[in-house]
């Protein structure tokens, strides 16, 4: 019987080894296909779920990017604490040339619309000297903005907020995100199955040569599609903290990669998402606009008023009371539309002065295995069940082919003797 078994391997022996070379193969590409689906297309293509597909996280952008800014706000960083990093006093010296500019061109731009005749009659020197005037006074206007900010900024700022519309509408960054803090893992998801797949496969050749049944190839290739991405998920995040087994201590790779992932991840925050112009165009453009909108059009109303001095009586008449109320309004409000482009300059102080890089990377490293490992793990959750009944389905397909493919080969063979043996192995005889 044994001679018999060795002598059938030695006969087909590509046709054994196909098994684990088939079978690692069938690992390693329902992984990647498994890991392509998390995160392509980004876009919808046919009728999701059934009758098409869309990436799993593209898919859910919002609920994947809340999830990742739970881990950031307010456990790591706060709105408060960011903004008492920027120094008023310096903002506004960094953004002093372009503020003057912008001063100088709104002053001459409502002054001739709102009292053009009196302002084409003034000679220029008395034109420069009301925008000297205005000019003077630029700086103190945007130190009184930041400070009444800074004050009530849990109520001006929502920062989770800013940090889910980024991530939401912008859904390749969404996939940075989860990319670029699991890229070993993912590396890791791909060859595993690799080497999974042979091993298992290893096994399916040495059933196959001693039990021949028609569910054994289908079987095995479902649990190859199944097993390999199981296993590589175990491992990523299991066990969170280091475990000794013999000589060995063993801990799961995205926790053992906590260093290495704090630094990347915060660096992608502070390069692409909690930067100073989305912070700015957060706190101009988000759900409490309304509120920054009258903080600044207080102070900018406030400085005209200074301005005009004793001549307000006179300016009131000259353009009447509703148009010098008008005036200031459109004063405050080109001076809003403007200021996201203005602030633009002030970008380096504030990176610099935020050093939120730094802050969230030391923070992240001292973050418990649990609430770490929400970082990624959530990227894996959602639809995993799906994802991995493809990875059975492929695998149960291959292995089906697998079968049929041996069947005909039994039925062929390349020579009387050898066909003949196999046909009556196969029960074809």
């Amino acid at each position: 019987m044994l001679n018999a078994i060795v002598s059938e391997f030695q006969s087909n022996l590509w046709l054994y080894l196909s098994m684990p070379i088939t079978s690692a193969v069938v690992g390693y590409v329902t992984n990647v296909i498994a890991l392509k689906m998390m995160f392509l297309p980004l876009e919808p293509i046919g009728k999701p779920p059934f009758l098409g597909w869309q990436g799993v996280v593209p898919s859910k952008a919002a609920k994947m990017a809340t999830i990742a800014c739970d881990t950031l706000v307010p456990k790591l960083v706060t709105e408060r604490e960011i903004f008492e990093k920027l120094d008023p006093e310096r903002v506004a010296q960094e953004i002093e040339g372009p503020m003057l500019r912008l001063v100088d061109h709104m002053v001459e731009d409502i002054l001739s619309e709102y009292q053009p005749g009196i302002w084409e009659s003034l000679p220029q020197t008395a034109r420069d000297m009301i925008k000297r005037r205005v000019s003077e006074d630029a700086p103190k206007l945007v130190e009184e903005v930041m400070t009444g900010l800074t004050e009530d900024i849990e109520h001006m700022f929502d920062l989770k907020g800013m940090v889910v519309s980024t991530l939401s509408r912008d859904k390749e960054l969404i996939n940075r995100v989860f990319l670029e803090t699991g890229r070993q893992e993912f590396r890791f998801v791909a060859r595993s199955g690799f080497v999974f797949g042979l091993l298992f496969g290893i096994c399916q050749m040495l059933g196959w040569l001693f039990y021949k049944s028609d569910w054994l190839l289908p079987a095995f290739g479902l649990l190859v599609g199944y097993a390999t991405n199981w296993i590589a998920l175990k491992l990523i995040f299991e066990p969170a903290q280091p475990r000794k087994i013999g000589p060995w201590t063993i801990q799961g790779l995205f926790h053992k990669r906590q260093q290495e992932v704090s630094r990347d991840y915060s660096k992608l925050i502070a390069d692409e998402i909690v930067t100073p112009s989305n912070i700015i165009e957060g706190v101009l453009r988000g759900p409490q606009s309304d509120g920054v909108y009258a903080l600044i059009a207080r102070a900018v109303k406030r400085a005209i008023d200074e301005q005009t001095g004793l001549a307000r009586p006179f300016v009131a008449w000259s353009v009447g009371s509703r148009r010098y109320i008008e005036m200031k309004e459109a004063a405050a409000a080109r001076l809003v539309a403007h200021l996201p482009q203005t602030i633009k300059h002030v970008d380096a102080y504030a990176k610099d002065a935020m050093d939120l890089a730094n802050v969230l990377s030391s923070r992240l490293e001292k973050l418990p295995p649990d609430e770490f490992e929400e970082m990624l793990r959530p990227a894996f959750q959602e639809d995993e069940w799906m994802l991995i009944a493809v990875g059975a389905a492929l695998g149960l397909a291959v292995g089906t082919g697998q079968l049929l493919l041996f069947k005909a080969y039994a039925a062929v063979g390349v020579a009387p003797e050898l066909s003949s043996t196999l046909a009556s192995l196969f029960g074809l005889a």
